[in-house]
């Protein structure tokens, strides 16, 4: 009787062990998934008092189906402090084109529209890697970078290449890898 009682206390502390082992290991499954970055960075541009906002591929790839208006790349020129001509230049959009446009609420091309999101991304992303120095971001944009073989970033913006090496440059500021 005495041995089985024991056995019985045995067994419980057996059954309590593998019950907090797997507990444990539950814990360190959890904690090793939330570890994968979810790079879940919400965008958001406001323009004539609409909102665009995405988060996921999904949710950006509906607000370039449904396009911007004109009015985003004036928008996107305040806050960036760059031209609207720039953004014309690189968009290959005609001056008047623009106004006229802008002026009757036109929706941008979905290919136009891409590149003034990508634009919003990469400024975002800029900001972040000269830690939210607006002005030293914006000089940065206006200087010749080596390793985009000398050109300005701001002049790669007419191409999503362009705009995707000067991400590249930016992340390698970011990590310390300047070569």
């Amino acid at each position: 009787m005495e041995t089985q009682k024991k056995s019985t206390k045995r067994s419980l502390k057996n059954s309590k062990a593998v019950s907090d082992s797997k507990k444990n290991l539950l814990d360190y499954a959890n904690a090793r998934v939330s570890l994968i970055p979810l790079n879940r960075n919400e965008y958001k541009f406001r323009v004539n008092n609409k909102n665009y906002a995405w988060s996921t591929s999904g949710e950006k790839i509906a607000v370039i189906r449904k396009g911007l208006p004109y009015a985003a790349i004036e928008t996107i020129s305040k806050q960036t402090k760059i031209p609207v001509n720039h953004y014309l230049n690189s968009l290959e959009i005609v001056q008047t084109t623009y106004n006229k446009k802008k002026k009757s609420n036109s929706i941008l091309s979905k290919q136009d529209s891409e590149v003034i999101i990508e634009l919003i991304e990469l400024y975002d992303f800029g900001l972040s890697v000269f830690n939210n120095e607006v002005e030293k971001f914006q000089r940065w944009l206006r200087k010749p970078n080596i390793s985009l073989g000398n050109a300005t970033p701001d002049s790669m913006f007419d191409s999503l290449t362009g705009i995707n090496e000067v991400k590249k440059a930016l992340n390698r500021i970011e990590y310390g890898n300047l070569a």
